[in-house]
């Protein structure tokens, strides 16, 4: 009894040391930054809500991909820690160590020789680093505890045929499958590990109450091959491989994560994409290697059938990454740190024991000269560990250490570059893409990242070249047409815009950018209002954060006349981003329309607090004041926007008008008036009746009788007066009073 709780103390001082010292090994990566695409993963504002949750499980779409188990989670951590990283860290390492633990009981079960060392080497190996210290990753650490949750259950189901363990096992593996579809080898790797212990297997006692499991695995494994084809973009002509060239990308691809796992040395985020060819005879002596690898193997299990079974193991868990199934990932490379986090553990498991029973042959094993290898080798593995994880620090240096180490490795060279261009270095961001474009012709993403430098520079001639490549080359890529539609849609060729962003929405329904682009260009072609209403409201309906389909919706239904619903837009784009100073201009010209003068004048405050150097600002906020009477500030909002466009006529004429007609004595110049009148005039080519009239009534502010007279006459004969009979009636009142030498004056 002591002896066992000696045991149990030990053990969980040993777990202790084993957390702590993987915390420790992963500290440089706590605080890194979101990275490549987390910020897909971390849940997105439109996800937020319970009806976000909700369609985290009902729509493939609504995430970067359909793992609703990881994308709840990442729900749940939103709500606790919002986007600080550190929380998001924490969770996957904590995770990794509760698989390490679990695989250590594993292991035990199974009576494999000094199982600590394996499950410490799985916890420090620096090959893990990709899986753990990428947020996205939660994928990887989450299925991994439920699936050695699983095969724990699973092997005490095994020996007590307790049909509660078993379905407590089968349970385990949904959940996993619902985080990532990658952990399906499952029942094979137990079927390998029954081989290993028993020398057969049974139809009965092995193979049947598996069936179940091989099933949902192959479901849940065909489902996410479809999603990766239709809806992340896993096909085309980069996808596009024969037979043969898929098992020679897996025969490459099986000794390189086998390379890496026995000297993880040179390990970075993405490595090169190495050419695939039927034609080049050397590129069959991997998958031949193999081949005679495990012959070799199968000849040998005689002697010991942990051999085969620690390659079945690596081979079999590796299978869905091997290149037999479209992986989006596989557009870059074909080989990812992250695809064997839990492949690893067939060869980490073989090697640490067979390093055991070695030592333990030569009654080496427990000794000083043991105790310091394993040491030494755990804390090796712990330092490149540390120095691993100091390269997820920020994407910046994460790229940039990524080119040090693979230079031929072309998506490091896009990502770097737009993180130069998303910061204002556009020029230092070019030379990023035509590398990537030395190294890989064929990237759509080059010409659509280049191409976007130039639209933004205002060189659209050579944004339309890239766009149009871009789409030569990627004809199924989304979001080449959308760029296209952009450039086209700047140079004013409206009806190749929308073709470009229907094109974009038949291939992608989903995509909001296109939806509200399409609403756009349909509404400066001239077409039906109702159809780009319908555009802007399908963008909401996909994302309904989306400010700027607010504000355009908040803008055709105040052109319509649609006071209540345009008033309605503009504040639910002012709720999404208070400082947008348009969605509160525009929403004060709307309340001055409802005839809500008092509440358009604060919104008029809020938008020259946020655009104080806005002419157009403070010459409608001089009307609203004007308008409630408020002379002496409008007369100095007036004054404001001139002194930032003096070449404003609206506001010449409103400031001249008031300076002339202001029930204000003190207010009244008609000399200042005259001057604004005819500085008007002479900058303006066509005479307008509303121009004439303010220049009468200066005239008739200035004492110039005879001046006024003449200028209202001439206002009279112009065809716009004569076509406005209202206009006409009041010049012919003003008229009248200025042949009886009287200036006119707005009534108080």
């Amino acid at each position: 009894m002591k002896s066992a709780a000696t045991s149990l103390k030990q053990d969980w001082l040993l777990g202790l040391l084993l957390v702590a010292t993987t915390l420790i090994a992963y500290l440089p990566a706590w605080n890194g930054k979101p990275i490549w695409d987390d910020e897909r993963h971390i849940t997105m504002p439109e996800l937020r809500s319970v009806a976000g949750l909700y369609r985290i499980w009902t729509q493939p779409t609504s995430t970067a991909q359909y793992y609703p188990l990881v994308h709840s989670v990442f729900w749940v951590e939103y709500k606790l820690w919002g986007n600080l990283p550190l929380g998001y860290h924490l969770v996957n390492i904590l995770l990794h160590c509760v698989s390490a633990l679990l695989l250590l009981k594993i292991l035990r079960q199974l009576e494999v020789p000094w199982a600590w060392l394996a499950a410490a080497i799985f916890a420090l190996h620096p090959v893990e680093v990709e899986s753990v210290a990428w947020i996205s990753e939660l994928k990887n650490t989450l299925s991994g505890v439920f699936y050695f949750a699983s095969a724990l259950v699973y092997l005490k189901f095994d020996r007590s045929r307790n049909w509660k363990l078993y379905a407590m096992a089968l349970g385990w593996f949904i959940l996993g499958l619902l985080s990532k579809t990658a952990i399906a080898p499952l029942p094979a790797a137990l079927l390998v590990i029954f081989w290993w212990k028993r020398g057969k297997l049974f139809w009965i006692r092995d193979v049947l109450p598996l069936m179940p499991f091989f099933l949902a695995g192959m479901a849940a494994g065909l489902f996410t091959a479809w999603v990766e084809r239709t809806i992340i973009g896993a096909e085309g002509q980069t996808f596009n491989f024969t037979l043969i060239e898929r098992f020679l990308i897996a025969g490459r691809a099986f000794w390189f994560y086998l390379g890496k796992i026995l000297w993880p040395g040179h390990l970075v985020f993405t490595y090169r994409r190495w050419n695939v060819s039927g034609a080049v005879w050397w590129q069959y002596l991997f998958p031949a290697a193999l081949l005679m690898l495990l012959a070799a193997a199968w000849t040998l299990r005689a002697q010991g059938r942990g051999p085969l079974a620690g390659l079945l193991f690596f081979a079999g868990t590796l299978f869905p990454a091997l290149g037999f199934f479209n992986v989006y990932p596989f557009r870059y490379a074909f080989v990812a740190d992250h695809f064997q986090y839990l492949a690893g553990l067939g060869v980490i498991t073989l090697v640490s024991a067979g390093t055991a029973s070695l030592l333990g042959q030569r009654q080496l094993w427990g000794r000083p000269i043991s105790n310091t290898f394993c040491l030494t080798l755990l804390t090796t593995l712990a330092c490149l560990t540390w120095r691993q994880c100091g390269m997820y620090t920020d994407e910046e240096t994460l790229w940039r250490t990524t080119i040090s180490k693979s230079p031929d490795a072309f998506i490091a060279y896009i990502n770097l570059g737009t993180i130069l261009a998303g910061r204002g270095e556009e020029t230092a961001a070019v030379p990023y893409f035509e590398k990537c474009l030395e190294i890989s012709p064929s990237s759509f993403e080059a010409h659509n990242c280049l191409g976007t430098v130039y639209l933004h520079k205002g060189q659209l001639d050579k944004a339309m070249e890239q766009f149009k490549k871009a789409v030569e080359i990627g004809s199924d890529s989304p979001i080449s047409h959308f760029n296209l539609g952009q450039a086209f849609l700047r140079k004013r060729q409206l009806d190749e815009a929308i073709t470009q962003f229907q094109e974009t929405i038949r291939l992608s329904p989903d995509y909001a950018d296109a939806h509200n682009s399409l609403g756009i260009a349909l509404l400066r072609k001239g077409q039906s209002d109702e159809e780009a209403i319908n555009q802007f409201q399908k963008t909401l309906e996909l994302n309904p954060n989306y400010i700027e389909a607010h504000y355009n919706l908040g803008m055709v239904f105040g052109v319509q006349g649609r006071l209540a619903e345009a008033a309605e837009q503009y504040r639910a784009a002012i709720r999404l981003n208070p400082r947008q100073a348009d969605a509160h201009g525009n929403l004060a010209n709307v309340l001055v329309a409802q005839g809500k003068p008092d509440e358009a004048i604060k919104e008029y405050q809020r938008t020259l607090n946020l655009a104080p150097n806005s002419d157009l600002a403070h010459y409608r906020y001089g009307q609203a004041l004007e308008a409630q009477h408020h002379y002496a500030t409008a007369k100095a909002e007036y004054q404001k926007a001139l002194g930032i466009n003096p070449h404003n006529t609206q506001v010449s004429l409103s400031l001249a008008w008031l300076l002339a007609t202001c029930p204000d004595d003190s207010l009244r110049n008609g000399e200042k008036a005259v001057e604004l009148a005819e500085q008007m005039k002479r900058s303006t080519e066509v005479e307008s009746p509303q121009m004439l009239d303010t220049l009468g009534a200066a005239y008739a502010e200035a004492g110039r009788y005879g001046e006024a007279v003449a200028t209202a006459k001439r206002a009279l004969d112009l065809p716009a007066t004569r076509n406005n009979q209202p206009l006409a009636e009041a010049i012919q009142t003003r008229l009248k009073l200025y042949e009886a030498r009287l200036p006119y004056h707005e009534k108080p």
